[in-house]
């Protein structure tokens, strides 16, 4: 039932984006990592299934680009994704936002995107494309959150805000 209403959700964003030029942006925090004494872990196994999860919850969306900050967890994150739309998972900055965000509102007009980034740096994208502070940190324990914003402009975004 979570994939319908998020495959329902998604089509109707992704229509309303087509038809005026709009990007979508699908933003989530990396998935469970594993707790390995590293700055750069890999996800654990509960990690590799919500990242699995995420994948088949985007299967009938068409992606155009997939970005995540350069660390293991990130990237391993969105790469579900990427094997199963022959994507390659780009590397951003993590403390990139406004000029970043615009150009890839622009690269990707009409297109949906996926980021995957942290607890204290994905609230600041969606905060810069709603032009709002609407989200502060998320709590080290969330990995739940799935962020949906739909602009042509980056600071007055549409939210959808859901947990997977």
């Amino acid at each position: 039932m979570k994939k319908l209403l998020l495959t329902t959700l998604l089509f109707s964003f992704a229509i309303i984006a087509f038809a005026q030029d709009q990007t979508t942006f699908i933003l989530v925090r990396h998935a469970e990592k594993a707790n390995d004494g590293t700055r750069n872990p890999p996800l654990n196994e509960d990690g590799k299934t919500r990242s699995a999860n995420l994948a088949e919850m985007l299967a009938n969306q068409e992606i155009a680009g997939l970005y995540s900050t350069p660390f293991k967890r990130t990237q391993e994150t969105l790469q579900p994704i990427a094997d199963m739309k022959s994507l390659e998972v780009q590397d951003y900055d993590p403390y990139a936002k406004g000029e970043w965000l615009a150009t890839l509102a622009e690269k990707h007009a009409g297109g949906t995107v996926v980021i995957s980034g942290h607890s204290n740096t994905i609230p600041s994208l969606a905060n810069a494309l709603l032009g709002d502070e609407t989200f502060s940190q998320f709590d080290e324990s969330d990995y739940a959150n799935l962020i949906i914003i739909v602009t042509s402009e980056v600071g007055k975004g549409t939210l959808v805000r859901l947990k997977f």
